[in-house]
């Protein structure tokens, strides 16, 4: 066996180009590019290997840590995990301000590969610049938070150690049932020493997506479990993406009989148009499809960890008779909440699932009802998010303005607050893959970063995000990145003075409006911001719209315009879209207000109903 003297840093990259993948029948780089903000935990070592192969593998430069990994969850997701963004980062704030990301892409079960800078593997200048010391650990640095919001961690001492690490890391990021994000942390010192790699290491690797197909035993349990049912319905949730199985899914719905409800991360799964489609539920869901859902005797989850907003807090299943099937290629999702769990890929599942159903069919009354309440639930939205001449429109409005100006191929982004379930409702898809959203953990700020990646993987499309202002606030400087590597997204800032959502929940829950809204909170000189003329700051297109007509002539300009635009509109933050699926949050149990006695009689009504042992 031939070997080649690399320093450790090379050797990483080099690996890594050599990785590839095949998608639609075309081979890929399996890491397309990185993105890193280089410090004195990476630039030297890291940072060189990176620059000399920069045309095998582009490297993109970020303005926060946070926000360059959130972008490369974004492209991760947008590519349905079928390519992988890295992010490194130096040691100390570099790294931690990269766990908010990490997170973000283990909640959501997406690939992301992170780089970040470490101590001395030899500790000869302990206590190094940024180090936070253990007084009784010495192993222990900050980068082990990385251990608990990422699947995959380990952390190089030794430059031979990436033989077996990388790999590792690698497979466990394109395993459909274990995805998520693999941090490998960089001694500093290590990046830079020499080892004897073997050649054979450095060979072209192609991998492609296992489709793991789901035990007979199971499937039947699950079949005669369905046949049984009288009002079945389906939740399609995103792992329908990412099994390429919309057109299954589609199939088998239409096959069957059976009504079909999305999950947030699985929206845009089936068009508006599809007899089938019902829309979302749940905590996000409509009015008139939850209630309808509430009647279900089995629900078919498919691709869906159910998480407390497509569940209603598991108190919208009011059918005494419910039972659940749950396919899922995560044993862990699929075994959830006493389901009957069919554990596979969701393409090779519905096909077999599908083959021992037969010639079975949910009853038409049932299929008709489901239409009656998606046709009630469109005249309403449809009323809510028309056109409007009140002075401050509500997010509905906006999101109905952008809708109707819109292009069926161009993809609304959402994240953290009330605009996601807003957008949700009224985007009704006109076509698959249209609505992009982050809510498996909840992260402000992903609206512009997460649009950003989502725009490189799309960069054909109009990609529209939606954001409050509270979000805007946090974090906005990948307005200036999308600007400078031209990849032009339209962002429209809905400004209602804070974080009206949780105002809302504040409200609900019997509190006093305090510290959400700008005027609730100590603000001794309140200054209106031009958001704007901020992102114009920045490089991009900018303007500020006073009515809903306004808005639409501004979005018109905006897709016209090659840059990004940013569009701010004043917007109501206390008119929302019905809504009547219970969530459970906490709620003072010694109410001291007769505000705080209803909320606590509405909580507690709403736990009776939450199915038990889920």
């Amino acid at each position: 066996m031939k070997n080649i003297q690399l320093t450790c840093a090379h050797a990483i990259i080099k690996f890594l180009t050599k990785q590839k993948i095949y998608i639609n029948g075309k081979k890929e780089p399996l890491f397309p590019g990185a993105f890193g903000i280089f410090g004195h935990g990476n630039v030297a070592c890291l940072g060189q290997a990176l620059e000399e192969n920069k045309k095998e593998l582009p490297t993109w430069r970020g303005h926060h840590e946070q926000n360059m990994a959130l972008t490369g969850i974004a492209f991760s997701r947008a590519k349905r995990r079928k390519q992988i963004f890295i992010a490194t980062s130096s040691v100390g704030p570099g790294s931690t301000n990269m766990l908010t990301a990490a997170a973000v892409a283990m909640s959501n079960r997406l690939p992301m590969l992170f780089l970040p800078g470490d101590t001395f593997a030899n500790r000869m200048p302990d206590p190094v610049l940024q180090q936070v010391e253990h007084f009784n650990n010495p192993n222990i640095t900050q980068n082990d938070a990385f251990k608990y919001v990422t699947r995959y961690f380990d952390r190089i001492t030794r430059p031979e150690q990436i033989i077996q690490s990388l790999p590792q890391a690698i497979q466990t990021m394109i395993d459909p049932a274990d995805c998520g994000p693999a941090c490998i942390s960089l001694s500093q010192d290590v990046q830079g020493e020499v080892f004897e790699y073997p050649e054979e290491f450095f060979e072209e690797q192609i991998h492609t997506i296992r489709r793991p197909r789901p035990d007979d035993f199971q499937i039947k349990l699950a079949a005669d479990l369905i046949k049984k049912s009288k009002n079945p319905i389906i939740i399609s949730g995103g792992g329908i993406f990412y099994s390429d199985a919309t057109n299954e899914l589609s199939e088998f719905a239409k096959k069957h009989n059976i009504p079909t409800a999305q999950t947030v991360m699985g929206y845009s799964t089936m068009k508006k148009d599809d007899p089938y489609f019902l829309g979302a539920i749940g905590g996000f869901g409509g009015k008139e499809p939850n209630n309808f859902m509430k009647k279900t005797d089995l629900a078919i989850a498919i691709g869906t960890k159910l998480a407390d907003f497509t569940t209603g807090s598991w108190a919208n299943f009011e059918n005494p008779n419910f039972k659940l099937v749950s396919i899922n290629v995560s044993r862990f999702d699929a075994n959830k909440h006493m389901a009957q769990s069919i554990v596979g890929d969701a393409k090779v599942c519905l096909q077999d699932l599908t083959l021992a159903l037969g010639n079975w069919k949910a009853e038409d009354d049932w299929h008709k009802k489901s239409r009656i309440a998606v046709n009630a639930w469109n005249n309403y939205l449809e009323k809510e998010s028309g056109p409007t001449n009140q002075e401050l429109p509500s997010y509905a409005h906006v999101a109905g303005a952008i809708y109707r100006k819109s292009e069926p191929s161009d993809i609304a982004v959402t994240a953290a607050g009330g605009l996601v379930g807003e957008v949700l409702q009224v985007w009704r898809p006109r076509e698959l893959n249209t609505h992009e959203t982050e809510w498996g953990f909840s992260c402000m700020s992903y609206e512009i970063s997460g649009a950003l990646g989502i725009k490189m993987a799309n960069p054909n499309k109009e990609v529209i995000s939606f954001i409050g202002d509270g979000s805007y606030l946090l974090y906005n400087s990948d307005i200036y990145s999308s600007v400078i590597t031209n990849n032009k997204i339209i962002i429209i800032v809905c400004d209602n003075g804070g974080h009206a959502v949780i105002n809302r929940l504040q409200l609900y829950k019997g509190g006093k409006e305090f510290n959400c809204l700008l005027k609730s909170s100590k603000t001794p000189n309140l200054v209106p911001v031009n958001f704007a003329e901020h992102a114009k700051s920045m490089g991009a297109e900018g303007e500020h719209v006073n009515s809903i007509s306004e808005l639409e002539e501004a979005f018109l300009r905006a897709k016209k315009s090659k840059k990004t635009y940013v569009i701010s509109i004043h917007t109501d933050g206390y008119q929302w879209l019905e809504g009547s699926a219970y969530w459970e949050s906490p709620t003072l149990s010694l109410p001291s207000s007769e505000e705080n006695k209803k909320a606590l009689k509405e909580h507690l009504d709403g736990k009776k109903k939450q199915r038990k042992g889920v």
